[in-house]
């Protein structure tokens, strides 16, 4: 299903997995000085000027030569709910909401980013892994776009840790270099508990203390600009 966002920043192109991922095999080709960030958490400063990711944090699913791809880790998807959605997408039934597991009750619903917003992606921990369907991205974190997961989520076969995100954000060949190079994200090494904590509003300013940088200094920097 493709995006209601018309404008071309941020996901004009359609994530594919297979093309998208640079494997590590690949590292003798890159540019020399050029580092791919997949497996980083993205952090947004305010010079970026765009509404749709202010106070972001994203976890980079992929990225090489082709584009990048990546899951918004701190916005809640506001009034839905995982049992709910099962119900929606008649995985189960409405009376048999009070049998799920814990991990399927509490498990949070996010707004994943401006691209293809009616489809689920879930991003999760390594234990739970579905042959040609889920995309290995290091050793702790996977991501799975098809709906076996959440059947498995809701009959407690899942993953241990999981996020389920609607829509993703997408950058075009070179685009989010280019928005690195002018300031308008960070960068740092990814942790689980950073992306699957319950703590969703206080990600941004954690993601920023891994870097050092105090949250309530950064927005008076900005303020001089």
């Amino acid at each position: 299903m493709s995006s209601d966002d018309k404008r071309p920043d941020h996901g004009a192109e359609r994530f594919r997995p297979r093309t998208a991922h640079r494997k590590a095999s690949d590292s003798s080709s890159e540019p020399q000085g050029h580092r791919y960030l997949d497996g980083q958490l993205l952090i947004a400063m305010p010079v970026m000027g765009d509404p749709r990711f202010e106070r972001s944090v994203i976890y980079l699913c992929a990225h090489s030569a082709e584009g990048a791809m990546g899951i918004i880790v701190n916005r809640p998807a506001g009034s839905i709910d995982f049992p709910g959605l099962l119900v929606q997408l008649d995985i189960i039934k409405k009376a048999d909401q009070i049998k799920l597991p814990e991990n399927a009750e509490t498990l949070k619903v996010l707004k994943g980013g401006p691209v293809e917003t009616g489809r689920g992606f879930v991003l999760h921990s390594s234990d739970f892994f579905i042959q040609d369907a889920t995309l290995r991205i290091d050793h702790e974190i996977c991501l799975t776009a098809t709906v076996d997961i959440l059947k498995a989520i809701a009959k407690g076969s899942g993953p241990k840790h999981a996020i389920l995100a609607l829509g993703y954000a997408g950058w075009a060949a070179g685009q989010l270099e280019s928005e690195i190079q002018d300031n308008g994200w960070l960068h740092c090494d990814a942790d689980s508990d950073l992306i699957f904590g319950g703590d969703i509003e206080e990600k941004y300013s954690r993601a920023l203390r891994k870097i050092g940088i105090d949250v309530g200094m950064l927005s008076n920097e900005a303020g001089h600009a």
